[in-house]
């Protein structure tokens, strides 16, 4: 449930961060209002997930996760592009994420 918890902050994040782009520097007010409302339930969220979760690998899913969705949302919805760099830097942090997942110790399994 924790991971749910977790996951639905990622999202959050992102769709928080995607208005943020729209808001056009906070200058429509309608996904200026996303914005905050998502960001507030992204934190609020994570803050739950931190009752069971140590907080830096929290922390470490939800960014890591977050930068890998938001370019993706980057490439699809903003028609930004991503260079061959960034698609392995965007692996590697996506490879980080699934090992301290799937062998740290740290995380009730």
């Amino acid at each position: 449930m924790v991971y749910a918890i977790l996951f639905a902050a990622v999202v959050l994040e992102v769709i928080g961060t995607s208005a943020l782009k729209a808001s056009e520097q906070f200058t429509k007010p309608l996904p200026v209002a996303v914005t905050l409302a998502c960001y507030g339930a992204s934190f609020f969220l994570l803050s739950l997930a931190l009752r069971t979760l140590p907080v830096g690998i929290a922390y470490a899913i939800w960014s890591g996760l977050g930068i890998v969705l938001i370019s993706l949302v980057g490439f699809f919805w903003f028609k930004q592009a991503l260079d061959a760099p960034a698609v392995v830097g965007l692996s590697l942090i996506l490879a980080g994420v699934v090992v301290v997942n799937v062998f740290s110790k740290s995380l009730p399994h």
